[in-house]
């Protein structure tokens, strides 16, 4: 049974799935959007423009027909007896014989009569085609009659009416009758309604072919875009070899460069990344194993004990040394491995100088040293140096020259260490920089080295702006390293002899 007390739990709603628009859809949406509000404007601006024509022709058509009528009034004369006329209905009567309407257009004369009663009517015999005649509309006719206005709209169920009037009053009494001439406009708002019906399917044809024009357009233009997405949904760590295809020079043209370069430095870090995971498995391999079989054969005797940890320590400091130069060569891909500020070569190359010389029991020389400023990292440039000095001295013996100098050719700083060992073989010069590669013969003495130094040589030369190492031959034997620099445009660097 269910305790009464519990409070039931509500059913959880399920989480409502929010469906994406797409930005070629979006893109589709604000265009249609700005066409329809376009071209509505536009209809309805038409519409309004000539609405306003016709009512400024029905003002100017009433203005000239009562304007005739009133120079009629006032200089006229009846036919039948040659004077000026008397009679209203006679003047009334004359003029209408006279004239003829305008399509939509009625011309009468109306008569007072009784209070009661609508005016008398004095009108030509012809048909208005315009919805209720205003001569067979009593209340229209008598409303005009007794209106101050000489103009003006009447408003009624069977169609609007536009009129004027002129009085004819004598004696400058009441009104004894009226020129009034009547224009019907509903044709007229009709042809205009038509045309904006006109104007209105255009526009629709038109957001017609705009979606299926703006639909294709939309999807040429994203298209690089969508490419994007898609890559970047199948990249993975495994595979990160693909690019997007480059077409133009628009902004869509720069993301997919973008993106590609962006790819680019994904690829060199996972590879770096892979290399140092490889490189640090394979090279701590070895002195893992050696430790463990020197623990594992470990007896009680102390002398073998203190051997035993000697060996133990000495493997362990390797280990260290190998960690810390991995570290140094996966940091080499971050961008502020380097980090240049103006540096005086000459201070920078007698440094590195002083700092060689202690190195190894070797004969140093000063060689030469370039005078002037350059932009470079001075710390890197300096262990990189004194590396390289290290590798010299590991591939001379003592008594032997390394000489140490920077100089300026052809526009680019070179800073190199000499020695006078017994050089690089051919097949080893394309080689040596790479990792735990130290050659397929012996140069002299070899130290305790992974083989990573001229890595981290080359790692730091190449982290400059158009950086390099390279090995050339010493005059007389032995190897030269070099490392090459652009030089800062602007710069006066001249070299002298030490």
């Amino acid at each position: 049974m269910s305790d009464p007390h519990l409070d039931p739990v509500p059913d959880l709603d399920p989480v409502p799935v929010r469906r994406r628009v797409s930005a070629r859809v979006r893109i589709l949406l604000w265009l249609l959007l700005v066409m329809a509000v376009a071209l509505a404007a536009v209809a309805t601006t038409t519409r309004s423009i000539l609405l306003r024509d016709v009512d400024s022709r029905v003002s100017g058509l009433l203005a000239q027909e009562a304007g005739e009528f009133a120079n009629f009034e006032e200089r006229g004369v009846d036919p039948a007896t040659g004077e000026p006329f008397t009679e209203p209905g006679r003047l009334l009567k004359v003029f209408l014989e006279r004239q003829y309407a305008d399509p939509d257009e009625e011309l009468m004369g109306l008569l007072a009569g009784s209070p009661d009663a609508a005016p008398a009517k004095l009108v030509q015999d012809r048909e208005i085609p315009a919805g209720l005649p205003l001569h067979e509309d009593e209340a229209g006719r008598r409303q005009i009659f007794e209106s101050a206005e000489s103009t003006g709209t009447l408003h009624r169920a069977a169609g609007d009416v536009r009129w004027a009037k002129v009085a004819i009053a004598r004696s400058g009494g009441e009104p004894e009758a009226a020129f009034v001439v009547a224009f019907h406009p509903g044709r007229e708002h009709d042809r205009v309604d038509e045309v904006f019906r006109i104007l209105l399917a255009i526009s629709g044809v038109a957001l017609l072919m705009t979606t299926g024009i703006g639909w294709v357009v939309a999807g040429r233009i994203l298209k690089p875009v969508r490419l994007v997405r898609t890559a970047a949904a199948q990249l993975t760590e495994q595979d990160l070899t693909r690019r997007i295809p480059v077409r133009g020079h628009d902004d869509i043209a720069a993301l997919a460069e973008t993106f590609n370069a962006m790819l680019d430095r994904l690829e060199r870090a996972f590879a770096a990344q892979r290399e140092f995971v490889d490189d640090a498995g394979h090279e701590l391999r070895t002195p893992i194993t050696i430790v463990r079989g020197h623990l594992e054969l470990m007896g009680d005797d102390p002398a073998e004990r203190e051997e035993t940890v000697r060996l133990v320590t000495d493997e362990l400091d390797r280990m260290s040394r190998i960690v810390e130069d991995l570290l140094l060569l996966a940091k080499a891909e971050r961008p502020d491995f380097v980090t240049p500020e103006p540096v005086q070569l000459a201070e920078l190359t007698a440094d590195v100088f002083v700092k060689a010389r202690t190195l190894g029991d070797r004969h140093w020389e000063l060689a030469e040293v370039a005078d002037g400023e350059a932009q470079l990292d001075p710390q890197r440039i300096t262990q990189a140096m004194v590396q390289l000095a290290q590798n010299a001295v590991q591939h001379t013996v003592p008594g032997q020259s390394i000489r140490i100098g920077s100089r300026v050719a052809g526009g680019r700083i070179e800073l190199y260490v000499a020695d006078s060992g017994p050089g690089v073989q051919p097949q080893d010069a394309e080689v040596i920089f790479e990792r735990f590669r130290r050659g397929t013969s012996r140069r002299g003495t070899r130290g305790s080295g992974a083989g990573l130094g001229l890595s981290i040589v080359r790692a730091i030369a190449e982290g400059h702006r158009g950086g390099r190492v390279g090995l050339r031959r010493t005059p007389g034997g032995g190897a030269t390293f070099v490392v090459v620099l652009d030089s800062v445009p602007g710069l006066l660097l001249e070299t002298d002899r030490a």
